[in-house]
């Protein structure tokens, strides 16, 4: 498996917890290599893939330069890096407060965000009957979980969630909060994101002009063009 760089991360083209690491690699500075996972194909249930990650969801990562350690599910990956490349503390906190106050975000994204969206898309795209009752329930959710951010961003002086500076924190939550503005809430009448939740639109702007966050948009756009 070795190519020379430091990570392998096993990830999938369109799955927005596969690109949070990613970012992650890429605003350290890191080297990886990314395998994408065919769903269609069910790879993410079949070795090697399920050799490494018993439960069979991506993202899965491999340190080869940590004695090929392997880490999956997204926030413990996120935490892991920091914890040991980011020795400026760039993307992570240092007071003993504000580090539990960071991961109570990631907690909170683990739990509050990702399953909810991830379960529209399942009911809006994939379920074998249509359940309006069950899309208009996440759809809803998905505003509730805005609101709460849009509430605690309108109070933060610096515009993030934690610290006063951009930490993963704030990354965990960019790939799904972008699948809501341009999936989820997109036709749903009567909700316009930009207006509603002023202080989460301004973060989610200031997210996305980030350097990696560019390189890997455009990657993705690319990569999805050639599997249409």
């Amino acid at each position: 498996m070795y190519h020379g760089k430091q990570f392998t991360l096993y990830t999938h083209v369109g799955g927005p917890n596969g690109w949070k690491v990613a970012l992650l690699l890429e605003e350290l500075g890191l080297s990886y290599e990314s395998t994408y996972l065919d769903f269609q194909k069910n790879e993410q249930k079949q070795s090697p893939h399920i050799d490494y990650n018993p439960n069979g969801r991506i993202p899965t990562l491999i340190d080869h330069k940590n004695e090929d350690f392997v880490l999956w599910e997204s926030n413990a990956i996120l935490l892991y890096l920091v914890d040991k490349y980011d020795a400026e503390k760039r993307l992570t906190v240092t007071d003993e407060k504000e580090k539990h106050v960071l991961d109570q975000w990631l907690f909170f994204q683990a739990s509050g965000q990702g399953p909810y969206f991830g379960q529209y898309f399942w009911f809006a795209r994939y379920h074998p009957e249509k359940v309006p009752s069950a899309i208009e329930r996440y759809q809803k959710e998905t505003q509730r979980v805005l609101g709460v951010l849009d509430g605690v961003l309108a109070k933060s002086p610096s515009g993030w969630l934690v610290g006063g500076k951009f930490t993963i924190a704030d990354l965990s939550f960019y790939t799904w909060d972008r699948a809501a503005i341009s999936s989820i809430l997109k036709d749903v009448e009567g909700v316009d994101v930009e207006k509603q939740f002023p202080a989460f639109w301004a973060w989610h702007k200031k997210t996305e002009a980030r350097d990696s966050v560019k390189k890997l948009t455009e990657l993705q756009a690319g990569l999805r063009t050639q599997t249409a």
